[in-house]
């Protein structure tokens, strides 16, 4: 091998690598660091010099490349399978593109101009053209893509299709072109026509990832609007019975001086037990008009006894304390307690012996501490649904977390909110 050949290899893997870390960082969030360069170029290394002893070809580096970015990406950067492997074949097949692309060019570009000293220049050109290309197109690919702030079950639709365009674009690179090597003119007919179609294929996986883009949005929406209406109708079921009981409020105003009347007589007569008993009566009518449950907000003690009405044959315990002043938006707070409880009976209702649910709240310096614990049906934890979702947008959005666990039989829900006031207004960061 001689200088030029080495120098231009060189440059190949060194492109290749500042493409291809750099856009699995950016795609995962993550910063990217020196080891990481170094580390994935000795690899390359590696797996070019198998390559060529033992002849194995393009699929052969490729797969290489694949494999090295899953893994780095899983064991570095922590990111979830689905996404270390879309950041592998994404930027693997945005390389490989932009090396076919260029090629067609550098194929159309040479002839007549081949041992000429112009060609050395022309190659090193073409090489940094490619990996310009390469790193416009993982630029394009960026914004095209949803932002990653969880994982996202639905990453692996455009996946596949990714993995179709980069499986035909390492054919075009085996069987007509070299990616370390200088093409060989051929006729310009054929040239253009692969040029033609590797650009159709850049122009489709941008045009799927965008309506990747767009699904993702619209699912986030009706997420938020879900919230919306759940949080509507627990309002509307609020101010229901905030008008119930104003109404037997009313009631037993109009009418209590016609018993204390009643009562005053029957004193005066000496029936003294008819008197405790029709006192007594009095004191279940006074009570019923107070909520089920008294735990500092009006809105979590309708929602409690409105859900745990549901939840016939559960033995519910309900230990909470919600503060005055937590700067918490009675929104939100409709958003966690009604998917929580939802949930909760739901999973109490399906197992067939009767079930149990705990709810408490506990305050934890600048933090309060509310906690869900219900019995389940067995087996694993599902994935976070829809009602999860908004929990952990509502916890998130006070600085806080969720956490949710599955241990013999019992599903745990925690959900951590800052209520020490210190934090930005929120009143217009509605999920």
């Amino acid at each position: 091998m001689d200088w030029f050949s080495l120098l231009l290899e060189g440059l190949t893997l060194a492109t290749l690598v500042t493409a291809h870390i750099a856009f699995t960082c950016r795609l995962s969030g993550k910063p990217a660091k020196c080891r990481y360069f170094a580390g994935y170029l000795l690899f390359l290394c590696a797996v070019d010099a198998v390559s060529r002893a033992l002849a194995l070809g393009e699929a052969f580096a490729a797969a290489g490349e694949l494999l090295a970015l899953f893994t780095f990406s899983r064991l570095a950067l922590k990111s979830s399978r689905p996404l270390s492997c879309a950041a592998a074949v994404l930027a693997v097949y945005t390389s490989q593109l932009s090396s076919g692309i260029v090629g067609s060019l550098e194929c159309i570009a040479f002839i007549g101009i081949t041992g000429t000293p112009l060609l050395y220049p022309l190659v090193i050109l073409a090489v940094l053209l490619a990996f310009a290309l390469c790193w416009g197109s993982c630029q394009l690919i960026l914004k095209c893509l949803p932002p990653q702030e969880e994982p996202d079950p639905y990453l692996r639709l455009p996946l596949l299709t990714s993995v179709f365009f980069f499986a035909a674009e390492v054919f075009f690179t085996q069987t007509v072109y070299g990616r370390l090597s200088v093409p060989a003119p051929a006729e310009p007919g054929k040239h253009l026509g692969l040029l033609a179609l590797q650009v159709l294929g850049l122009s489709a996986l941008l045009c799927t990832l965008h309506a990747y883009r767009r699904a993702c949005q619209g699912q986030r929406a009706q997420a938020a609007l879900d919230a919306l209406s759940q949080a509507a109708r627990a309002q509307r079921t609020y101010i229901q019975e905030a008008r119930t009981r104003e109404e037997r409020t009313r009631s037993l105003r109009h009418d209590l001086n016609s018993h204390l009347t009643v009562l005053e007589g029957l004193l005066n007569t000496g029936r003294t037990e008819d008197g405790t008993a029709y006192l007594a009566s009095l004191r279940t009518a006074a009570e019923a008009l107070s909520p089920a449950f008294h735990t500092g907000s009006a809105v979590i003690d309708i929602l409690l006894a409105d859900k745990l009405e549901t939840a016939r044959g559960v033995e519910a315990e309900v230990s909470l304390l919600w503060p005055r002043e937590s700067g918490v938006d009675d929104f939100d707070l409709c958003v966690i307690f009604a998917n929580a409880l939802d949930n909760a009976v739901r999973a109490c209702l399906a197992v067939p012996e009767p079930g149990s649910l705990r709810i408490t709240g506990r305050r934890q310096g600048n933090f309060y501490r509310l906690s869900f614990e219900n019995t389940c049906p067995p087996g694993p934890l599902p994935p976070m649904g829809t009602g999860l979702r908004n929990i952990k947008a509502a916890a998130e959005k006070y600085h806080g977390a969720m956490l949710a666990e599955k241990e013999d039989g019992r599903f745990q829900l925690h959900v951590l909110l800052d209520i020490s006031g210190q934090s930005e207004d929120r009143s217009e960061q509605r999920p």
